[in-house]
């Protein structure tokens, strides 16, 4: 199984210090986040994409072009690239491009998003939401595959015989489909990809109905099981302290404060971290018993946790990646 984190470079005030890291300080603190998972001999590391004030990646390929060349041999994906409101010629080529620096070891996730902030920022219709995702994603298949491509759509401009470049260093960018829904799962399946399960609220055996949605359609469309390929990302806190589900709650009420308007109710958060609740936060072996949980019962092949959620100083969330590769991800192993 594969374990590794991700990042959306989240500019949080910390509940204690009251300080909010610069957008500098962030970007420093991801690239030296890749390193030390590296080193601690994780296998992947995500990098998330938004579009606000509230964090600092927007242009992932660049991220991870530039975690690429502090690393050796962490895979490097995003964490999800929102499709819909990019152009699939330009995504390949900065994606590629990345995959060259990083001498074959970059992936994609694309999703059509949980907000959709992006849309008018790039000048699209909401109405057009699916329509969009799925025309860029038959694009992109395209650009993948061949050198050359001739390709017409609604919603960009035509190719004709177009030159393609750079080609990656892999044969093919891998290409995953973040989805949480039964819709969203089936069609994924249906198109022969595999699938990121976003882990956030509600609970693990509802994911679990959700990944046997996927398994099932994934082999009505004729395809092996042993081909099928499933990947849960969550929030994740990993601590050996004693008050670790204490200390952590105003850190992640913080993050979520935009969702909830006021901070985060306490009974929810409990239920989240209890023992079937999505909120990967708890001691080592607590950690380990989640993500067997999802090994098991949701068929994961990877398991991707968000370490730097809410604003934690930054040495905290160092010790955490050390600890996980430490202390969870050999037994899990």
């Amino acid at each position: 199984m594969e374990l590794g984190i991700y990042t959306f470079g989240d500019l949080v005030r910390n509940v204690k210090t009251g300080k909010t890291a610069t957008a500098q300080e962030r970007m420093n603190q991801m690239l030296e986040m890749a390193r030390l998972a590296d080193d601690a001999g994780l296998d992947i590391l995500g990098v998330g994409e938004h579009h606000g004030l509230r964090y600092v990646n927007s242009a992932t390929a660049t991220t991870l072009a530039a975690m690429a060349a502090v690393t050796k041999r962490l895979r490097l994906t995003s964490a999800t690239t929102l499709l819909s409101t990019a152009d699939p010629v330009r995504t390949f080529q900065e994606f590629a491009t990345a995959d060259l620096i990083s001498n074959g070891r970059v992936e994609l996730i694309f999703g059509r998003g949980a907000f959709t902030d992006n849309f008018p920022l790039f000048g699209f219709d909401t109405n057009d939401y699916d329509a969009l995702f799925i025309e860029k994603l038959m694009l992109f298949e395209k650009l993948n595959a061949n050198e050359r491509v001739t390709w017409k759509g609604k919603f960009r401009p035509a190719l004709y015989d177009a030159e393609i470049a750079p080609r990656p260093s892999q044969p093919k960018l891998p290409v995953w489909i973040g989805a949480g829904s039964p819709g969203s799962v089936s069609r994924a399946a249906a198109l022969g990809y595999p699938v990121v399960i976003p882990v956030l609220g509600s609970t693990l055996p509802n994911y679990a109905h959700i990944a046997s949605i996927y398994r099932q359609a994934w082999l009505q469309s004729g395809r092996a099981e042993e081909s099928m390929k499933l990947a849960v990302f969550s929030h994740l806190h990993i601590s050996e302290s004693k008050h670790a589900f204490q200390e952590f709650y105003p850190y992640y009420s913080a993050y979520l404060e935009p969702l909830f308007r006021q901070a985060m109710p306490m009974d929810q958060y409990r239920h989240m971290c209890s023992s079937h609740g999505s909120l990967f936060a708890a001691s080592p072996q607590e950690v380990v018993d989640k993500i067997m949980y999802v090994k098991e019962h949701l068929g994961a092949v990877r398991y991707v946790g968000q370490i730097d959620v809410g604003g934690q100083s930054f040495s905290d969330v160092m010790k955490g990646i050390e600890t996980f590769a430490a202390k969870v991800a050999p037994v899990v192993r």
